[in-house]
């Protein structure tokens, strides 16, 4: 099989199972280090030896790109593709299945860890018929907000991206992870915002806010009319190298009521250490009538494939698909997020 191929999906695999980033990141490096060369001088260098001269070539990198030019599949990856057919999660699957897209996900322009053709290709790659590409705002300097200006030469390179897939076909959103800002106004000039797919609205700063003062901030952007998906609703983290953290207070009845009213959907974050919101809070936002996006979160290629632990909550909790946006053909998802 092609080296590229099997360094990048071994990267994937080791990402959906949360293996450490040095790990990942090996595989990812030696398939940028052999991606400029010709397939015969990949295995002459193979053959002689010479593989392990080249910069970010390990042994065990090496190995892999070696029984790959022999025309195998390397028994490295042979062992995680055996290991990924166990699912994420228990449940969940009918719902899976019906997942055209997923609006949350990170690039290497700000906290992420891959590139966002890379990003795109790895959702192709899982049957996804759109992507959005969701960075963070400028506030969030520890994970390298996007200003404006960097917003704008990223939204040039999706546009260049988009250019190179089939008519109908895959699409990447332009969008962004939006933060909350204490007064509840949005982390982003409003003209930028006019021009995104996509734009999700989180809080991450002062989570231990007191709840009036919290359900205020989470009013404020849930009213904001560029408001598509309010994002990991709680800020809470259950498991995980972070630690654990408590769910923030707010007036539930009162924000998923405002959800409802004005569609913003309500995300269901898959990321295994935020479970967010709780299953009680997916059923007030349920009975509330609001509307759910089922989101991976990924900062990596591997962890789009999140969205299994999504499916499992939303399926356990009663949620029907229906409901759920990212269930939605792209031209009736856009005509949800262009509504306002």
């Amino acid at each position: 099989m092609d080296p590229v191929e099997a360094l990048s999906e071994i990267a994937f695999w080791l990402e959906r199972s949360l293996a450490p980033s040095y790990k990942v990141q090996a595989f990812r490096r030696a398939a940028a280090a052999i991606a400029p060369l010709a397939p015969d001088d990949v295995a002459a260098r193979a053959r002689d030896g010479r593989l392990r001269a080249m910069a970010g070539i390990g042994e065990r990198t090496a190995q892999v790109i070696r029984e790959a030019v022999e025309g195998l599949v390397p028994a490295y990856l042979e062992a995680l593709r055996e290991r990924a057919e166990e699912p994420l999660a228990e449940g969940g699957d009918g719902l899976a299945a019906l997942l055209r897209g997923d609006l949350h996900s990170h690039s290497d322009w700000s906290d992420g860890g891959s590139p966002p053709e890379e990003m795109a290709r790895a959702a192709q790659w899982l049957g996804r018929e759109y992507l959005a590409l969701t960075d963070h705002s400028p506030s969030l300097a520890i994970a390298r907000g996007l200003s404006a200006e960097r917003l704008a030469r990223q939204l040039e390179l999706v546009a260049e991206l988009n250019e190179g897939y089939d008519d109908g076909g895959f699409r990447i959103l332009a969008g962004i992870e939006v933060d909350i800002l204490e007064d509840g106004s949005l982390d982003q000039e409003p003209g930028m915002l006019d021009r995104l797919d996509v734009v999700v609205a989180s809080v991450h700063t002062k989570l231990r806010s007191l709840r009036g003062a919290m359900t205020r901030r989470m009013l404020a952007a849930v009213e904001d009319r560029h408001t598509d998906v309010l994002g990991h609703c709680t800020g809470r983290l259950v498991t995980g190298s972070r630690g654990t953290r408590p769910e923030s207070e707010f007036d539930a009845a009162r924000i998923f009521g405002a959800c409802a009213e004005h569609r913003v959907a309500v995300e269901i974050n898959s990321r295994p250490e935020r479970q967010d919101p709780p299953d009680a809070l997916i059923r007030e936002a349920l009975d509330a009538g609001c509307l759910f996006s089922i989101d991976s979160d990924a900062h990596a290629p591997g962890q789009l494939d999140f969205l299994q632990l999504g499916a499992a909550r939303a399926e356990a909790n009663g949620v029907p698909a229906e409901r759920i946006v990212t269930t939605w053909p792209r031209g009736a998802l856009l005509e949800w997020t262009h509504r306002r």
